[in-house]
């Protein structure tokens, strides 16, 4: 047996959606009279909580040495494959240093892998979200460009260390 399909009995004014209508402008008129949040950007920054996601930096220690140990998760995790380490030796305990650690910015999707996989808390997204390039070769951050004093990072790997 076929099942016969049961037809909405409509009345007159659901049938002219009238009442849709009046709905969607009682609606409209609430949100009219709101205050509005508005941010005049250049003149007023944005101060983005702990968990905002900005630009991936490498953290440097109070001592001036960098943490990372060129294990190489961050670039192995990373889906748009932005992320380029090459390792060398050290004569310090931790052994390994990046000599070349480079982060394509045209590529990140900001997502937040690199800082996850990490096992040093060497890399970390900071809260930089002004990036502009006038060419492409800008747009790759060298250890020049992505090393950050851990004082200017603290919020973000105090974040970070909740949920692990």
């Amino acid at each position: 047996m076929v099942a016969k399909k049961r037809k909405k009995n409509l009345n007159f004014f659901e049938r002219i959606y009238i009442v849709e209508i009046i709905k969607g402008m009682i609606l409209t008129l609430k949100n009219m009279f709101r205050p509005k949040f508005t941010m005049e950007y250049p003149e007023v920054k944005f101060e983005p909580p702990a968990s905002y996601r900005g630009r991936p930096v490498l953290v440097l220690d109070e001592n001036g040495v960098e943490r990372c140990v060129a294990c190489g998760l961050c670039s192995r995790v990373c889906p748009a494959l932005a992320i380029e380490v090459q390792a060398a030796e050290t004569e310090y305990e931790k052994e390994r240093y990046p000599e070349k650690f480079e982060i394509n910015m045209l590529r990140c999707i900001f997502c937040g892998f690199c800082e996850e996989v990490c096992p040093e808390e060497a890399i970390v997204m900071s809260k930089d979200y002004e990036l502009v390039y006038t060419n492409r070769e800008d747009a790759i951050y060298g250890k020049d460009k992505l090393l950050v004093p851990i004082e200017q990072l603290r919020d973000r790997i105090e974040f970070l260390r909740k949920f692990k």
